[in-house]
């Protein structure tokens, strides 16, 4: 499995960036990918997640409405739009995947779940 981040950069303060994770590896659409974030100096946290199969979502607390998950099947392509953004959102953004369906949102956005990893990008937000 295969997983490559694209389209962070730097933004103002209530701006919006589009991260994209490419996935390659998987036969079929039975597995899930969410993305997280690392800021220096604080722990890995999970932003959401998307079941490939029937597009569910999950979405942490702190997102508040202002990210949106969403795939494109045919391309093996999950996308997390980023609206409304804050300085505190900056951070290294990276997509995971667990080769599963299964859901549970006590584990959900759990780093541990989560068996393969990208490079991550980074997301800067200025005051």
């Amino acid at each position: 499995v295969q997983l490559v981040e694209s389209g962070g950069g730097l933004v103002q303060a209530g701006g919006s960036l589009s991260l994209s994770c490419a996935v390659s590896g998987f036969s079929f659409d039975d597995y899930a990918i969410a993305w997280f974030r690392q800021a220096p100096g604080k722990e890995r946290e999970g932003v959401a997640r998307i079941t490939m199969n029937d597009g569910s979502t999950y979405y942490a607390d702190f997102v508040e409405g202002r990210f949106t998950i969403s795939r494109e099947g045919r391309k093996n392509t999950v996308n997390l739009q980023l609206n409304n953004l804050r300085p505190e959102d900056t951070a290294i953004y990276t997509c995971a995947s667990a080769p599963t369906t299964m859901f549970n949102r006590r584990w959900a956005l759990l780093p541990e779940f989560y068996s393969d990893w990208g490079q991550g990008t980074q997301v800067t937000v200025s005051s």
